[in-house]
């Protein structure tokens, strides 16, 4: 097997703000895996959050590419990866990642089968996804909810962590009157104090939101689980659930986790992760960063598995790369193709490192 790399800016239609910052751009870095005549691509995007710089994703997804030669096949490479023989435990989670879903497209295209398929799901999976609003001016949130309600989103996300919490109260109302029949769901990145979150979430469920993710700081899972078993409305851990055992301690404490294959480490973590919660009475959200469509892809191949999904980070690119699992109108949808099932567009490469 060989293997390649190239970067490439992905550049949002608009920026976006949550409470911690403002994104206009990133970097993704796709890894290509070739084996005879066949070819397989991932992809990983950089992540200030994560401390995931575009050089050191290059590096390590061109050391993991070097290593795949010794292997005779990409079978016998994607079970050294999940048997931690291919990326070691301190390699960081998108890169795994991204090293596991070129494999899964390499592998479901030698079988010519879908990606769905060789995780034991006969049919494509079909669901609604969430669509990300950030923090705004109250007319730009009226506007935006209106135009994605009238394209078919039934699930509006909306971030939170203003300044001032009655600007975040004030956009969801507004929201919520611009898109009556909509589900909301509301994100604040670890904004709030507890006391803050407590005195809040009451107002939220009057206006019907449907669960807040990640209300309060990361750090405190303890306080978190506290929290969620006071809260009027469910409460979803997202940056206090990055790996199977943070997802372990807060099984049965908070009513959802949000998953992101760049998080945990893709499609095989994730499969861990949902079985661990099992019974537990927490629920599988399953999100991603901002990325193409290749990026996506592995996680809707998942999509049957989880009550909420946040998979619309192609959604907000001013020009997707990749196409092949739809989102525009509101529904995400796995190929049947083999694979991944998605294709790149044909562009200039105007802007490719």
């Amino acid at each position: 097997m060989k293997a390649g790399l190239r970067t490439v800016r992905l550049e949002l239609a608009e920026p976006l703000r949550i409470s911690r910052s403002t994104m206009s751009a990133r970097d993704a870095v796709w890894l290509t895996v070739e084996h005879d005549g066949v070819a397989g691509h991932g992809e990983a995007v950089s992540s200030v959050y994560f401390g995931l710089r575009t050089e050191s994703v290059e590096r390590l997804l061109a050391a993991v590419g070097t290593d795949l030669a010794r292997f005779p096949d990409p079978e016998c490479a994607l079970e050294a990866l999940r048997a931690g023989e291919l990326a070691g435990e301190h390699t960081p989670a998108a890169v795994t990642a991204a090293t596991e879903a070129a494999l899964l497209d390499l592998v479901g295209k030698r079988a010519d089968s879908p990606v769905h398929r060789l995780l034991g799901v006969v049919e494509p999976p079909v669901t609604a996804t969430a669509r990300t609003m950030g923090i705004t001016s109250l007319a730009r949130a009226a506007t935006q909810a209106r135009a994605l309600a009238a394209d078919g989103f039934a699930i509006i996300k909306v971030k939170a962590g203003s300044p001032d919490p009655e600007d975040d109260v004030e956009r969801v109302r507004v929201i919520r009157d611009a898109a009556p029949r909509a589900r909301l769901l509301l994100d604040p990145n670890g904004a709030w104090t507890t006391a803050q979150a407590e005195a809040l979430l009451p107002r939220y469920a009057e206006l019907g939101v449907e669960a807040v993710e990640q209300p309060v700081a990361p750090g405190d899972p303890e306080a978190l689980g506290a929290l969620a078993e006071r809260s009027p409305l469910p409460v979803i851990a997202d940056e206090d659930a990055v790996d199977l055992e943070d997802v372990r301690r807060l099984a049965g404490r908070v009513q959802g986790v949000n998953v992101k294959l760049a998080k945990c480490g893709g499609v095989q973590a994730a499969l861990r992760i949902a079985a661990a919660i099992d019974g537990s009475g927490t629920e599988l959200m399953l999100g991603c960063l901002t990325a193409s469509s290749l990026g996506l892809a592995p996680a809707v191949h998942l999509a049957d598995r989880a009550r909420w999904a946040d998979l619309d980070g192609h959604l907000l690119l001013a020009h997707d790369p990749w196409t092949g699992i739809g989102g525009e109108d509101g529904v995400v949808r796995a190929s049947a193709r083999p694979g991944l099932g998605v294709a790149e567009r044909e562009v200039s490469r105007e802007g490719v490192a």
